[in-house]
Order: C-alpha cells, then structure tokens, then sequence
C-alpha cells in the first residue's frame, strides 16, 4: 500500500514538472517571455547544438515545447497555398507528423513576412494553430484533427502573423489583420464562439482615408486585474482590455494612432499595475494603469511620446523595468522607466530584431535577424552582455525554453541547443 502511495505521487510530480516545463504559447505558458527554467547561455552552429531539423521554407512563427513535442508552423512555397503543422521529437528532433491544410488562392504577404508565421498554443492536450485565410485548427497530440473554424478571407499586403492564445477552457485569438479586425474566444473543446468582438476600421482594411497603412499584427495578452482576468490586445488605434469570461470591454486607451499609421506589431507588456505599449512604425509608446473603466486615454494614461525606434518584437518586464528588443539595430535593446517612459540606456546590435526577448534563469536571450542572440543581465544601470551567439543564418523568430533547452527556429532549420 505503501509503495503504491510513494509511485502515485511519483507519478504525480513527473507529469507535474513535466507540463511546467512546457513553452506552451506565444512567448511562454503565461505569455509574458519568462520561465524558471534555466538554459544554456552559448552555443554556436557546431557547439551545444542537440539537434537540428530542416524546415521546408522561411516563416517567422516560432516553436513551442508542449507534451513532449516541438511544434512550428511553414509552407512548403513562397505562395503559401499549403500551410503546415509539424512535430518534432523534443528529444530526438525526429519528425513526428505533419498536418497541412490548403487554400485556392495565394495571399499577398511583405517579403520579410512570409507565410508561416503565426505561433501554435498547447495545453498538452490538444495543439490550436492559426493559418489565416486557411483557418483555426485544432488537433490532439497525436495530430488527428478535433475541430477547425472558417473566419473568413484574411487580406493584406504584409501578410499576416498574430497567434492563438489558450487559457483554461478558452482559446483567444486576434485574426487581424485583414477584411475583419476580431477578437474572439471559443471553446476549447468544440470551437465554438464564445464571444466576439469586430473592431470598426476606417478607410480599407489596408489604408485608412488618408492613405496611410493600418493593420495589427498583436498576440493578446492576459492580465489579472483585481482578481479577474482580463485580455488585453493592441488594435489599430487603440488598446483595448477585454473581460475575459463574458468579451465586455473593461477598459480602452487611444493613442496608438500617428501620422504614420495606425500600425502595431508587438504585443503589450504588464509591467505590474501597468500596461506598456508600443505602436509599430516608429509609433508611439504609452502607459496605461490597469485598474481603469471605460475610456481611460485621459484618466488612465500615465504618459505618451512618439520618440520610438521600430517596434516588432515584444520586450519582458523584469523588478521594475521593461527591456526592449527594437527593429533597428541602431538603438537594437533598450531599458525603460514604464512609469516615466525614460529610457534608462540602449544598445546597437548585430541586427535588427524582429523576434520577441525571452528571460531564463535571471537572464534575458534576445535574437536578431541575422541570427545572433546575445545574452545579458536585466540591469537598469547599464548593458551587461553574458555572451554573443551565432547561428549564421537568418532568423524572425522567438526562442523557446523548455527542460534546459533552448528552441530557435531560423529560415533554414529547427534548433535544439543545451550542454
């Protein structure tokens, strides 16, 4: 009986540790770039490289790590007409499955956006992927097909790229951009809509009526607001805080909107009772206190300017400080007061970043376009680089962690990087 009791709870911590080991979504299980996991700090393309796994083509979506498997999306040609899912042994890196859906028509998409470039969400259970136009999919682990939802024709000239969310029950997506601009929730375990939200645009879904683009490209994220949850999206022109359970909007913030665009590409920061924004575009960058109601763009909205580098990727918020990856490499990392907006110091880099920062074992990996991540301490007295590491090949993407290892995919391969 004993024995019995000691195996159970055994059995208990094994899949316990395993699930919490997990790079379940888009910027890890919580969604915020963080994981107690720690992981190795330098590698090069012949050193602590685990495994490697051709890709059949380019895409900026990046892997996460759920029940054992790695999982990313691709195409198999640059017209995307057959988008794909697939699996990978997270041990051995050997293929696993492939599900692939297809469309008729090729969609439009910016040249250093190819299609493939939404992330899949995992609860180790089941596997949720976005391929736009083609559909939102979900399939067990084994890859056979639970559900899949029509959303409609998903248009724009620089193609698309947000990712699916799961929290408890729910599966969150932001379709944008496109004819529609949604936010919807559905079951999990049947796909049906559970609420919906179609955000009024002006103009086309392309331009507005002055001509200037407009579209968001933003992965929600979920803050926990007095106890309630709340899901938080960046849309064309404004930030907007969803109630979780019923789709009610809580709260909303203007000031997304410049003289260039109405443009968002990375996803909001909660940086404790604060919510911390950039617009794409050289946009702007905005405070929010999260505890508002209604129309908080004067009542909530601590400050606001202009004076941003292009923002793609999402930065992590670590005691008291937000650290920013930019899409230019003249101001390629930066330390931010989000009380203030300060800028506290900022850092050239190898490349631009198009991919969002991640923090392991107190350390914060960021990777360029060109394949280089470097590693440095979060520090609000100055840049502190741990180590530089290069891949040599081109890369958009995210790295995820998970049991020590480090997931990088780049146009060309899959990495599976550790000691």
């Amino acid at each position: 009986m004993r024995i019995s009791i000691c195996c159970f709870v055994l059995m208990i911590l094994f899949f316990t540790s395993a699930q919490a080991g997990d790079w379940s979504g888009f910027r890890g299980p919580q969604g915020d770039g963080k994981t107690a996991d720690s992981a190795p700090s330098e590698w090069s393309a012949d050193k602590n490289i685990v495994w490697k796994a051709s890709m059949p083509w380019a895409g900026n979506g990046s892997p996460i790590v759920s029940g054992g498997q790695v999982l990313v999306t691709s195409v198999s040609d640059d017209e995307g007409k057959q988008r794909s899912l697939y699996s990978f042994d997270q041990v051995t890196g050997k293929e696993q499955w492939v599900k692939t859906v297809e469309i008729d028509e090729a969609m439009p998409h910016h040249k250093t956006n190819p299609h493939g470039s939404s992330t899949p969400a995992s609860d180790g259970k089941s596997i949720v992927v976005w391929h736009a136009t083609a559909g939102l999919y979900c399939y067990d682990m084994a890859g056979k097909q639970l559900w899949a939802r029509d959303l409609g024709e998903f248009r724009h000239m620089w193609g698309y790229g947000t990712s699916p969310i799961i929290r408890g029950d729910k599966v969150l997506l932001h379709t944008g951009p496109g004819k529609t601009c949604t936010v919807v929730a559905l079951n999990l375990s049947d796909g049906k809509t559970i609420w919906r939200h179609d955000e009024p645009l002006e103009g086309t879904f392309e331009r507005r009526d002055d001509g200037a683009p407009q579209g968001s490209w933003c992965t929600p994220v979920i803050a926990n607001v007095n106890g309630r949850e709340q899901a938080i999206v960046m849309l064309p022109k404004r930030v907007v805080s969803f109630n979780l359970e019923s789709g009610k909007i809580v709260w909303s913030c203007g000031g997304l909107r410049h003289d260039r665009g109405d443009l968002v590409y990375s996803s909001p920061v909660i940086a404790g009772d604060l919510c911390f924004v950039t617009g794409g575009y050289k946009g702007p960058g905005m405070a929010i206190r999260l505890d508002g109601t209604g129309d908080v763009t004067e009542t909530h909205r601590l400050w606001r300017n202009e004076n941003n580098p292009q923002s793609i990727g999402s930065g992590v918020f670590v005691d008291g400080y937000v650290y920013r990856p930019n899409g230019s490499a003249g101001k390629g990392l930066e330390c931010i007061d989000p009380k203030t907006g300060d800028v506290l110091w900022s850092e050239r880099s190898s490349a631009a970043h198009w991919g969002s920062m991640v923090m392991s074992g107190g350390l914060l990996y960021v990777t360029a376009q060109d394949g280089t991540t470097v590693v440095f301490k979060p520090s609000p007295d100055g840049y502190e680089e741990v180590a530089e590491n290069e891949l040599g090949e081109n890369c958009n993407g995210t790295p995820a962690i998970s049991d020590g290892k480090i997931f990088i995919r780049t146009d060309e391969n899959l990495y599976c990087i550790g000691t």
